[in-house]
């Protein structure tokens, strides 16, 4: 027996189809994390100038009507 017999090749080459076989498997998987971290991290930043904003204006608590007009 070798390192690499004929078993060893059959699971290696099974292991790549499922990673890789089919419609993409893999990148979709990858893509749909990319779109996870980035969704995120814009959340994060809306909360921040969400924050920053209230701190500008002070303390009090604001409407919506007031908040839109904050943003104009």
């Amino acid at each position: 027996m070798g390192a690499m017999s004929i078993w060893h090749w059959a699971i290696v080459i099974v292991i790549a189809l499922l990673l890789f076989g089919g419609r993409g498997k893999l990148s979709g998987l990858m893509g749909d994390a990319a779109k996870g971290v980035k969704a995120f991290r814009d959340g994060l930043k809306d909360e921040d100038t969400n924050k920053q904003a209230d701190e500008r204006a002070g303390a009090l608590p604001r409407t919506d009507a007031e908040k839109e007009d904050l943003k104009s």
